[in-house]
């Protein structure tokens, strides 16, 4: 049925086919309604319902709404898409509905409140999501808007959909989303290293609740717990408009759990393989009566091994959280954590002889640790302070600040394989002399402080036929870093097929002696505006100010180098009424040099990346899915190259990546949940090189062909099956140097899970048949992938 609201007079009328009745008005009815402008989402609410449903084009112009999904009453329905508008319902004498801006409420817009109740779920860019479809993003645009709307490629990764496939870690998390290869070196315990779109995403790092956790490009990073998180966010493509300095390949933004008045409270316990032992607790709530006051407190203590020789994998994680709320137009919520990690230092890098090539003596066990059990370590103490502030000037104009302070203090030690040892010269085919690896130990001592502030000025406007979101925004950041590293000295050899351990270690005078200061401000400026509640043009700019100070305490020099930068994107978006939305947008990136340009000892200049994007989403009536295509061109320009004839850098450096990838997150019937994602990456070459040798090849490994589909089935007596498969093609390794073409992967996860009215018990198994798997390879060594984890779980919730 179709009911199509009209202008006439300034007065917006529904056309009704079918008159509705009191009994059709009890009865309980499913709803697909996308989060939107509210008139739009009105109208579909009214084709879904097939009632008459009138209202004031001028009252509702501008307002957004939440959209409906789920079971109501009409009238229920109707309430739900205008929670947080200030809008109301009422019966016509006719037998239809009408919304007009409430008496009390039309001079302000509420804040969303952070509610869950039995009725609805009612989701925010910021909030939790039921399931594993979210309609809203924040990290596309620094505002709350529809995922149809964003003219940019972007993946949200549930709390429920993490925790449905076992994931661990970040990288875990990520390894079902289009164009991420989440082991570019392997299984690395310590390290969630990425690449996003062939671009490496180590530096400068991830965000969290929109501001950056930063790193220098050492080996000391920010740590993070998947338990305390509501979502994440992959923005793909170049942006460094919103964000700052930054790779082309994108911004994984992490969105932590924030305090809700009504649930969700749990309390887990775990038991797995390589002695997993894990209790976790989140429990949140109302502190008053009014629910001005909201707590949550989430936490995390784990008693585990690594898979690599029992190192330990322990980690302890508490983050409490405080949302003050005292009216509609406030709203402060303190954000904290703590992470104490106690976990080995595992690199899985060994030759090549024994993993992708044969060794004579057979293939190298997956499960040898290449250094010593009293040296390799990673560990770190980790602690963040910081707030979210929102306030609404007018019912149009709000101002937003975010700002963290963190620190972390690592103390890191490693071995690494470093070639052969020769046992018998006569005969270099002999078995013995592919037994025994030269071993170089690495260590450092790394302590970070970090300051980053977010301050917005937001205005919704109507002029016309259009809807203007602006944004104006400044943010800095300063990180310092002071490093104390050693690499080399001395360790005794390894026999990788009968290791023998108990080595001393011997660590060479440091190299790396200093501190360094990195203090980024920029001002960006962006419109998103909406024609017709269709099309919806987006664009921005950013100016940018970066500078790092290095302070070198081995040769007691300094150095102090400034960058300036203006960055843009741009985007358009169609949302047609079929839910289908196709979107083109151009954007980019720059990242500061700290290499220096022999000619006139000053730093290069900063690389730069950018990007064209075009492709379409599609959210159907009346389902909870939507589907996402797109191609895209990156290029990453001026970074720096090694000219081997003259034996200096040279900035002459420039990849060129071209892809097309797929995505798609639907309930196609009830029960059955679906996550598919194909990616397709046939060019990611060096176009320019001062190394002619370099062009045309793969700087980075990136296989051509990435696909993994994730589906699980809940039967109506509350069993839970779920199975993933995850494919990565063949590539030929960093550079292109490996001896051979590395072979392709094909890994199993699967999951069955029982649940109860207050209990869930499941079992997690990733890589179901313990495949060897060898992600990257280089000229002579090579780095396996993840074993087998199997993790039992119970949990109460209330």
């Amino acid at each position: 049925m179709l009911a199509v609201a009209i202008a006439a007079s300034g007065l917006g009328m529904a056309v009704p086919v079918m008159a509705e009745s009191p009994a059709a008005e009890a009865h309980q009815a499913s709803f697909n309604v996308a989060p939107g402008a509210l008139s739009s989402v009105l109208n579909q609410l009214a084709r879904q319902a097939g009632i008459t449903l009138s209202f004031d084009p001028a009252q509702v112009g501008g307002l957004q709404s939440q959209g409906v999904a789920g079971s109501y009453s009409v009238e229920q329905a109707i309430r739900q898409a205008l929670a947080g508008t200030g809008c109301v319902v009422s019966r016509t004498e006719s037998g239809g509905y009408s919304v007009k801006r409430g008496a009390a409420e039309s001079s302000r817009r509420q804040l969303p409140a952070l509610t869950i109740s039995a009725e609805a779920v009612q989701e925010i860019a910021l909030g939790s999501v039921e399931g594993y479809v979210a309609h809203r993003t924040a990290s596309a645009t620094k505002t709350d808007i529809p995922l149809m709307e964003t003219p940019q490629s972007i993946s949200v990764l549930t709390a429920d959909f993490v925790d449905a496939i076992g994931s661990e870690s970040l990288a875990d998390a990520l390894t079902y989303a289009p164009g991420v290869n989440t082991a570019p070196w392997g299984d690395q315990s310590h390290y969630d290293w990425l690449y996003i779109r062939g671009a490496d995403a180590y530096s400068p790092g991830f965000y969290l609740d929109g501001l950056q956790l930063r790193n220098s490009g050492n080996w000391g990073l920010w740590k993070t717990e998947n338990y305390g998180l509501e979502r994440i966010e992959l923005l793909r493509g170049p942006s460094s408009t919103l964000y700052g300095q930054g790779g082309p390949g994108g911004v994984v933004n992490l969105v932590s759990k924030r305090p809700e008045a009504d649930g969700p409270n749990e309390i887990r316990a775990q038991l797995g393989s390589h002695n997993h032992k894990q209790l976790a607790l989140d429990v949140t709530g109302a502190l008053d009566q009014e629910g001005q006051w909201l707590y949550r407190v989430t936490g995390l203590l784990r008693d585990a091994e690594l898979s690599t020789a029992d190192l330990e994998n322990d980690r302890l994680f508490l983050a409490p959280s405080l949302t003050w709320q005292p009216n509609d137009d406030t709203r402060l919520t303190l954000l904290s954590q703590y992470m104490r990690e106690r976990t080995g230092a595992v690199w899985h890098g060994y030759p090549t002889e024994g993993t992708l090539l044969e060794n004579p003596n057979g293939d190298i066990p997956i499960s040898t640790l290449l250094g010593e059990p009293d040296f390799n370590r990673y560990h770190q103490d980790q602690w963040m302070l910081g707030y979210e502030f929102e306030h609404y000037l007018t019912d149009s104009l709000r101002v937003q600040q975010n700002a963290r302070y963190g620190t972390f203090d690592l103390d890191y030690g490693v071995i690494w394989s470093n070639g052969w040892v020769t046992q018998n010269e006569a005969d270099p085919a002999a078995a013995e002399n592919f037994r025994v690896v030269n071993r170089t130990p690495f260590a450092s001592d790394e302590e970070a402080t970090s300051v980053t502030v977010d301050t917005r000025l937001l205005a919704e406007t109507r002029l016309g036929r259009w809807d203007h979101t602006t944004v104006l925004g400044w943010d800095y950041q300063y990180t310092r870093m002071d490093v104390l590293a050693n690499y080399g000295g001395t360790v005794a050899p390894l026999d990788l097929y009968a290791p023998r351990y108990g080595a001393s270690v011997e660590l060479a005078d440091p190299f790396i002696n200093g501190t360094t200061r990195l203090h980024q401000s920029g001002i960006y400026l962006q419109n998103q505006a909406k024609f017709d509640d269709r099309w919806i043009v987006t664009v921005g700019g950013r100016y940018d100010q970066a500078s790092v100070d290095n302070e070198d305490f081995n040769s007691n020099s300094r150095s102090d180098n400034s960058d300036y930068e203006f960055t843009g994107r741009a985007g358009l978006v169609y949302v047609a009424d079929n839910g289908f939305a196709p979107y083109l947008s151009y954007s980019e990136s720059f990242m500061p040099n700290t290499t220096i340009n022999p000619e006139n000892g000053q730093p290069f200049e900063p690389e730069t990346g950018r990007q064209y994007e075009l492709g379409a989403r599609y959210q159907p009536l009346g389902h909870r899915a939507r589907y996402a295509v797109a191609a895209f061109e990156t290029v990453r320009s001026d970074y720096v190259v090694w000219e081997w004839s003259s034996g200096g850098p040279r900035q002459t450096g420039e990849n060129t990546i071209r892809g097309i990838e797929f995505e798609a997150q639907a309930e196609p019937v009830d029960n059955l949940n679906l996550h598919a994602s194909y990616s397709w990456i046939p060019k990611a070459d060096v176009t320019e090189s001062a190394n002619a040798a370099q062009v045309g090849k793969q700087d980075l490994a990136v296989s051509e062909h990435q696909v993994s589909v994730w589906s699980d089935y809940r039967l109506d007596n509350g069993l839970k099956l779920g199975l993933g498969v995850r494919y990565t093609g063949s590539n030929d390794g960093t550079k292109e140097e490996a001896p051979k073409p590395l072979p392709s992967s094909t890994l199993v996860d699967a999951l069955v899970s029982y649940e109860l009215p207050d209990w869930l018990f499941s079992l997690n198994v990733r890589n179901l048949t313990d495949r060897e798997t060898l992600p990257a390879c280089g000229s002579d060594e090579c780095y396996y992938g993840e074993r087998r984890k199997v993790v039992a779980n119970v949990s109460y919730r209330w």
